[in-house]
């Protein structure tokens, strides 16, 4: 149902691990932001962690069947006078795309963000739902579950 865009962002962020480089991201070279996803019921579930980032600072997109989400965690204001110790927080521009397979309903996309967390609910397609496949039988002219009949012995929910 969902497919990633960037075969190389798992060796982007495995070589930033190894060499303990934390690089800002830009608007032109924007940072992975880390994602679960998951189905949850007639919904496909898509969780982002971006702590620190404010509801206005996030921008979603969806063209065609890419969803694209993009947040930019800025620097906090610490005054003046202050001499920062430490600076481990990244900062910067963080973007992920994802392909949303032809089962997902793009149109009806629900997004909430609360505690640093984004979270995206797409319902799942009626056309993709299961749905129930009756079968007649000329023999015993019984049916048991009825349908849009097809031909003389078959009939099919829809």
């Amino acid at each position: 149902m969902l497919m990633r865009t960037d075969p190389f962002r798992e060796f982007d962020r495995l070589a930033q691990q190894l060499t303990g480089a934390v690089s800002p991201g830009t608007w032109s070279r924007p940072s992975p932001m880390p994602m679960d996803a998951y189905r949850s019921g007639d919904d496909y579930v898509i969780v982002f962690d971006l702590p620190g980032v404010t509801p206005d600072a996030i921008d979603l997109d969806v063209e065609r069947n890419v969803l694209t989400v993009k947040a930019e965690r800025r620097p906090v204001a610490v005054g003046e006078g202050v001499e920062m110790q430490v600076a481990e927080r990244p900062l910067g521009v963080f973007s992920r795309q994802l392909f949303l397979g032809d089962t997902l309903d793009a149109e009806r996309i629900d997004a909430s963000y609360e505690n640093g967390v984004l979270t995206l609910r797409i319902p799942v397609a009626a056309q993709a739902k299961p749905r129930k496949i009756s079968i007649t039988s000329r023999e015993t002219g019984s049916t048991a579950v009825t349908g849009e009949t097809v031909d003389d012995s078959r009939q099919i929910d829809a």
